[in-house]
């Protein structure tokens, strides 16, 4: 599927947060408690988006006028990579990732880092990203994977 991607802007800030707590909650959900869905989703308000968008690089996807995606990179640290329920398996996920690395890449990095859920391990391992160590924060289970990339 071709999507369009872009910086993001603060005015995305209420679907960004609307994304990524809807797949927080329908995807995620098959592999995290419904109190974990709950204490990460409370990271994702429009607020802490608009935070978000001072201190990292933030992208959404849109298919035609509609955002449906979004990753961002903080320094060498792939973060907060949500696809719209309805849109994933469409690689609209690997499109963002596709440029986030060509923007690392060009930033002069020599290796990416992605805390994954295990939701999104086998996502990530499908883009060339090793699995590191696990992470425990409370119950919430995180998987450190790391890719060198390739000039």
């Amino acid at each position: 599927m071709d999507c369009q991607i872009r910086n993001a802007m603060d005015a995305d800030a209420p679907t960004i947060s609307r994304i990524i707590i809807g797949t927080l909650r329908e995807s995620n959900a098959q592999d995290y408690s419904p109190e974990i869905i709950n204490q990460v989703g409370q990271s994702f308000s429009p607020q802490a988006i608009l935070r978000m968008l001072t201190q990292r690089q933030v992208f959404v996807a849109t298919y035609g006028s509609h955002v449906v995606a979004t990753a961002s990179l903080d320094h060498d640290v792939v973060r907060s990579v949500f696809v719209e329920p309805a849109y994933q398996g469409r690689g609209i996920g690997r499109q963002l990732m596709t440029r986030i690395q060509a923007i690392a890449i060009a930033g002069g990095l020599n290796e990416l880092r992605v805390p994954s859920s295990i939701t999104a391990e086998d996502f990530y391992a499908s883009l060339g990203f090793k699995k590191i160590r696990e992470v425990f924060h409370e119950s919430e289970r995180t998987i450190i994977m790391s890719k060198t990339l390739v000039r």
